[in-house]
């Protein structure tokens, strides 16, 4: 019995010893042609692997490095580089015929720049197709049986840009990414994680193929995404609105035959800014959207947009094209009865500023605008609302004390707003308020125009009739005028003496002229 256990141990320790011995015994260098072979026909792009080492343990060949080539008509940087390739294997083939069959591939590290031409065409378009028909092999050398089960990238870098245009590159960090029973000729489930430069974070998975011969950009996609914390000032996502500002998470499902996306799904957003004079708002906005977009002329429209402010509700819809160095809009926004409250601190988020210690405090706001020009340059027109609203902590009437047929009215600490609404124009260069009209029971109807520059400086000509109680009862047949200056944040109202004095001069001029007719007897 010892010597059986002697015998059994000597081949044990023999087999282990071979075992360790075949990887320096093969030199599994020599199939290095043969798998720069493989890849380069199955990507249709020249495949260049470091030195090769075999593990039988793990039925693995590893490769130092490995580079990918780049498109000719994009330039002559790789398209893949990365610290190290590993392929597993099956052994038996291997040691029994010299047959290298693989079962995965994994890229470590790579550095992978994904670009854009001005005509649409991605520089992995061509990546599979136009393959060079296969020659004769010689024997000893029968064509690689790739056979993928996993394709792997960990821990890479993919850059997004264009050959041309200031657009900034987006580029996605630690990004890990598999390829589950891989094949050109069929769907295969597939899943991305990564990290934004500049802040966020991506998850992506779901279905890709099978992929596209002519164009492997084309290839169809169906896939639910997770994008939580994007910074879109430090992620360069706002080049083509430089004003906007804030983290936006995204969650929903879109499907792709390539060269169309449709979209849908729940964006959120905070510590939103938007416009170049605004601040970082305090409130979430949500928006439930239904997009169709166009890959390769950048552009689409929104056929849904619910905009979310609390228990507010907007609607906006419309289309968007990129136009050389502009993402042109076309947009219209809806929103009936919002709630006044709810939209308050989105105010300073728009650049729209209160009097100093006042806000605003019950009612509902319409707006029905429309949106149009340049992302960084928009023009907006249409009109809006308020009804049955306070602005607290603002005494109108004391503030309006200085004209003297205002000056007995009774003010208190609040201004209460029966209505005002406007037709307003908003541009970079400022905005302009036309057929405004603000009823205010302690004081009146006050009507005019104005703009307010984008220092938000005012200049407001006006005309109030007053009212005794606040019940519409007008004592005054002709409107008094006065001028609004200061800022948004320090009104100051001035009677207007240039109205005042071309009033009384047509008074006098009635006076005079009927003076006149009288003493010529005319009637």
């Amino acid at each position: 019995m010892r010597r059986i256990f002697k015998w059994l141990g000597i081949c044990v320790a023999l087999l282990l010893i071979a075992v360790v011995s075949l990887p320096f015994l093969i030199n599994v260098n020599q199939f290095k042609p043969r798998l720069e072979s493989a890849l380069s026909t199955a990507l249709n792009r020249e495949v260049k692997l470091g030195n090769l080492k075999l593990s039988l343990l793990s039925g693995e060949v590893a490769a130092d490095d490995l580079s990918v080539s780049e498109d000719e008509a994009f330039g002559k940087p790789a398209f893949i580089q990365a610290k190290s390739l590993s392929v597993g294997a099956q052994i038996w083939p291997f040691l029994l015929s010299r047959r290298l069959v693989v079962t995965y591939i994994t890229i470590d590290q790579p550095a992978i720049a994904l670009v854009q031409a001005p005509s649409g065409n991605w520089n992995f378009s061509s990546l599979g197709g136009k393959r060079a028909p296969a020659k004769a092999s010689a024997p000893g050398t029968e064509p690689l049986d790739l056979s993928v089960k996993l394709v792997k990238i960990t821990d890479g870098r993919v850059r997004l840009g264009r050959t041309l245009g200031h657009w900034k590159p987006l580029v996605l960090e630690h990004v890990n990414l598999e390829l589950d029973d891989f094949s050109p000729a069929s769907a295969f489930p597939f899943t991305l994680s990564s990290q934004v430069a500049g802040g966020g974070a991506i998850h992506l998975n779901g279905k890709a193929g099978p992929i596209n011969s002519t164009d492997a950009a084309m290839t169809p996609v169906n896939a639910s995404l997770t994008l939580t914390q994007l910074d879109l000032v430090r992620s360069g996502m706002t080049d083509f609105a430089p004003d906007l500002a804030g983290l936006v998470s995204f969650s929903g499902t879109g499907s792709s035959d390539g060269r169309f996306l449709e979209v849908k799904g729940r964006v959120k957003a905070e510590r939103m800014k938007l416009a170049k004079n605004g601040t970082p708002s305090t409130r979430v906005l949500e928006l439930d959207y239904d997009a169709h977009h166009d890959f390769r002329k950048h552009s689409g429209s929104l056929r849904r947009g619910d905009i979310h402010i609390g228990g507010a509700v907007a609607h906006l819809t419309g289309t968007y094209a990129e136009r050389g160095e502009s993402m042109l809009l076309n947009m219209k926004l809806a929103g009936p009865a919002m709630p006044v409250p709810e939209l308050e601190a989105l105010l300073p988020a728009l650049g729209v500023v209160l009097p100093a210690g006042s806000r605003l405090e019950g009612g509902t706001a319409a707006v029905d605008l429309a949106i149009a020009g340049p992302a960084n340059a928009l023009v907006t027109t249409g009109t809006l609302s308020m009804n049955n609203t306070t602005l607290t902590g603002f005494d109108l009437p004391q503030k309006m004390a200085s004209i003297e047929k205002l000056a007995g009215i009774k003010g208190g600490t609040d201004t209460q707003i029966e209505t005002l609404s406007a037709t307003v124009h908003v541009a970079p260069e400022g905005m302009s308020a036309h057929d405004l009209m603000l009823v205010l029971p302690a004081i009146g109807q006050l009507t005019g125009a104005g703009t307010i520059s984008p220092a938000n400086d005012l200049d407001f000509k006006m005309a109030a009739s007053v009212h005794t109680t606040g019940l519409l009862r007008v004592v005054s047949e002709t409107p008094i005028p006065f001028t609004v200056t200061g800022t948004c944040a320090n009104p100051v109202f001035h009677p207007d003496l240039k109205a005042v004095a071309k009033e009384k001069v047509k008074s006098v001029e009635k006076g005079v002229g009927g003076l006149v007719r009288g003493l010529l007897g005319n009637k």
